[in-house]
């Protein structure tokens, strides 16, 4: 199961470094386009929806490796018990969050579908389709942070520290 979900978030985190890529190219297109006077129709809205996908892919691989931001003034100051019961608040916490972002994220890719609704921009988008990525990302998110809640509760869980976390300058 563990390789699994590592693979997951590891195909997410590609995924994202994709859109990165495609945004890069999208960026560049417009950018030649406008030196050289032609114009691809859309082509801003599709780096919008490029670089939205890629940041939601690549939550869940950013939260595994312990590269979100955390506010450990409380957390730090905590020894034992207490700290272990603010770990497992401040997860629980986040695990419900990112359902419920996950939940809505799905629930208006799926309503922009049944809607048939698309971009009001030139490119006349069907929206559901840039809005997969958020949706997927956001479920994989939820996963990962069902994931270390788990491991929490079962003591299994290593805190990834960032080596720039761990400098004080």
């Amino acid at each position: 199961m563990r390789r699994a979900l590592d693979r997951l978030y590891d195909g997410c985190a590609a995924l994202a470094a994709c859109f990165m890529v495609g945004l890069l190219v999208a960026v560049l297109l417009s950018v030649i386009g406008r030196q050289l006077h032609f114009n691809i129709p859309g082509i801003d809205a599709y780096a919008g929806y490029l670089m939205a996908g890629a940041g939601f892919l690549a939550l869940a691989h950013t939260l595994k490796r312990g590269e979100h931001i955390r506010v450990t003034l409380l957390i730090g100051r905590l020894q034992g018990a207490p700290q272990r019961a603010m770990e497992l608040w401040a997860l629980f916490a986040a695990t419900l969050l990112a359902l419920l972002a996950a939940f809505y994220s799905v629930r208006l890719a799926w309503q922009s579908y049944s809607f048939h609704d698309i971009s009001t921009s030139n490119d006349a988008t069907p929206l559901w389709i840039p809005q997969l990525s958020m949706a997927l990302g956001t479920a994989v998110l939820a996963i990962a942070f069902l994931d270390e809640l788990v491991l929490e509760v079962r003591g299994k869980r290593l805190p990834a520290m960032p080596e720039e976390a761990t400098r004080n300058e």
